[in-house]
C-alpha cells in the first residue's frame, strides 16, 4: 500500500498543479483523439446519418456519465478531505460504498435502456432515417455500461488520493485501444456503426480490469474489506449531495440535448443534427485540456481544505482560473479563424460544412468565459459545498440554455438555436464570477481572522 496523498499538502502549488494536471490532460487528450477518430471513421466509413445516430444516442452516454460523475466526484471529495484530515478508515468506507452504488446503478441502466431502447431514441429526437443507426450503436453501448461507469467513477478516487499518473493511464488505455479497434471493426470486419460501439465497449472493459487490478493489487493507498461495501447513509448522503452538482449538470445536458435535437429537426433536418454532432465533438476535443487542469485542481483543494490550509486553496484556485481562461481564449480564436478547415477533418459532406461554418462562429463567441466557470464548479465540489455547486450545475443548461433553444428559433430560425449558446454562456459567466469572488473573499477573511491571535501573541 502506497501513500500518494501527503504531497497535496506540502508541495509548491505551481509545480503540484502541473504534476496533478499534466497526466489528466494527457489522458483526456488521448480520449479526445478517440472521439475525433471515432467520428471521422464513422463519418467516412458509414456516412453523415451515422454521425447523427451517434448524436441521437448521446443522451444514453450522458446519463451514464452523469451518475459516474455524481458518485465519482462526491465520494472522491470525501476521500480527499478525509485523507487530509488523517481519517483513512472513513476514506476506505467511502470507496467501498462507491463500488456498491456503481455496480447496482450501472446494471439498472443497462437492463432498462435495452428494454425501452426504440421508444427512448424517438424521445431523443430520432427521425426514421436516423433511428436504425442510433439503435445499432446504442444496443452495443448499453452492454458496456457497467465498465464505463466503474472506470469513470473510480478514476476520480485515484486522483483524489494523489495518484495522477494511474488516472492518466486509465484514459490512455481506453483511448488508444479505441483508436486501434475502430478502423479494424468498421472497415476490416465491416461492422459499420456497430463496430464503433463494440470498440468502445472493449476499451472500457479493459480499463475497468486495469482499475480493479490497481485497487485489489495493493497499489492504492486505500485497501477495502467486505464491510466497507455495506452502504452507510452517513457517507452516501454527503457524497450524493456533493456530487449532485456534476451529476445534475450532465443530466441537465441530457434534457438539453433532447430539446436541441427535437428543435434542430424541424429547422434544419437530419443534416442539422449531424452538423451539431460534429461541432460538439470538435469543441470537446479542443477544450478538454481545460478539464485536465480542473481535475488536477480538485484533489489539491479538497485535501488542503480538510487540512485547514485556506491560503493554499486560494492559490490553486487563482492559478487554475488564469490557466483555463488563457486556454479557452486561445481555442476560441482558433475556431473563429478556420472552422471550415476543421469541419473537413470529420466529413466531406458539403451541406454539413456549409451549415457548420457559421454555426461554429456563433456558438463559441462567449467560450472564453467557460474556463473560470468550470473552475468554479470544481471548486465548490472539492470544498464540499453542494448547494452552490447545484446552482451552477443547473444555471447554464436548464435555467438559461434550454428556454433560449425553445424561444429564439421562433424568431430567428436555425440561427436562433446557435445564438442560444453564447447568450447562455455570457449570462452564466456573470453570475458565476460574482459567486466566485464572494467565496474567495470569504476564504481570505477567514484566513486573516484565524491568524489574528497568532499575530497578537
Amino acid at each position: 500500500m502506497t501513500d500518494h496523498s501527503s504531497q497535496l499538502g506540502t508541495a509548491p502549488i505551481r509545480s503540484l498543479l502541473i504534476k496533478m494536471s499534466a497526466p489528466a490532460m494527457v489522458g483526456l487528450m488521448v480520449q479526445a483523439m478517440y472521439n475525433l477518430t471515432d467520428t471521422i471513421f464513422v463519418g467516412r466509413g458509414v456516412g453523415s446519418l451515422a454521425i447523427a445516430g451517434i448524436a441521437i444516442s448521446f443522451p444514453i452516454q450522458i446519463t451514464v456519465i452523469a451518475l459516474a460523475q455524481l458518485f465519482g466526484i462526491g465520494f472522491s471529495s470525501i476521500v480527499s478531505r478525509r485523507l487530509g484530515a488523517g481519517d483513512r478508515e472513513e476514506a476506505k468506507h467511502a470507496l467501498g460504498n462507491l463500488f456498491t452504488l456503481v455496480i447496482f446503478f450501472s446494471a439498472v441502466i443497462a437492463v432498462c435502456g435495452s428494454l425501452f431502447l426504440p421508444s427512448l431514441l424517438r424521445l431523443f429526437g430520432a427521425t426514421e432515417g436516423i433511428l436504425p443507426y442510433a439503435a445499432d450503436y446504442s444496443r452495443t453501448i448499453l452492454l458496456g455500461t457497467p465498465f464505463f461507469m466503474f472506470a469513470m467513477a473510480t478514476t476520480a478516487i485515484v486522483r483524489a488520493e494523489g495518484n495522477a499518473r494511474v488516472a492518466m493511464w486509465t484514459m490512455i488505455i481506453s483511448g488508444l485501444l479505441n483508436i486501434v479497434l475502430d478502423p479494424l471493426f468498421i472497415f476490416g470486419f465491416h461492422l459499420g456503426i456497430r463496430g464503433a460501439a463494440l470498440a468502445t465497449v472493449l476499451a472500457q472493459a479493459t480499463t475497468a480490469m486495469y482499475l480493479i487490478h490497481y485497487f485489489a493489487g495493493g497499489r492504492s493507498s486505500l485497501r477495502t474489506r467486505p464491510h466497507h461495501f455495506r452502504l452507510s447513509w452517513s457517507i452516501v448522503r454527503p457524497a450524493i449531495l456533493i456530487g449532485l452538482g456534476s451529476g445534475l449538470r450532465s443530466a441537465a445536458s441530457v434534457f438539453t440535448v433532447i430539446i436541441l435535437n427535437r428543435s434542430l429537426a424541424p429547422y434544419g433536418g437530419d443534416i442539422a443534427i449531424a452538423t451539431f454532432g460534429v461541432i460538439n465533438r470538435m469543441i470537446m476535443f479542443l477544450f478538454l485540456p481545460m478539464f485536465g487542469i480542473v481535475q488536477g485542481m480538485m484533489p489539491i483543494v479538497g485535501y488542503n481544505h480538510g487540512a485547514d490550509r485556506p491560503e493554499r486553496v486560494r492559490q490553486v484556485i487563482r492559478l487554475s482560473t488564469i490557466v483555463t481562461t488563457a486556454m479557452t481564449a486561445g481555442t476560441t480564436l482558433l475556431l473563429l479563424a478556420i472552422p471550415a478547415l476543421l469541419l473537413r477533418i470529420f466529413t466531406q459532406d458539403p451541406e454539413v460544412i456549409s451549415m457548420g461554418t457559421p454555426a461554429i462562429r456563433i456558438i463559441i463567441l462567449a467560450f472564453p468565459t467557460v474556463g473560470f466557470q468550470v473552475v468554479a464548479a470544481g471548486m465548490y465540489q472539492a470544498l464540499g459545498k453542494p448547494l452552490p455547486a447545484l446552482v451552477l450545475a443547473l444555471l447554464r443548461q436548464v435555467i438559461l440554455l434550454t428556454p433560449l433553444i425553445l424561444l429564439l428559433p421562433r424568431f430567428f430560425g436555425l440561427s436562433g438555436i446557435w445564438a442560444s449558446f453564447p447568450i447562455a454562456d455570457g449570462v452564466a459567466a456573470l453570475i458565476t464570477g460574482w459567486m466566485m469572488i464572494v467565496l474567495l473573499r470569504q476564504m481570505r477573511r477567514h484566513h486573516l481572522e484565524s491568524e489574528l491571535p497568532t499575530s497578537e501573541s
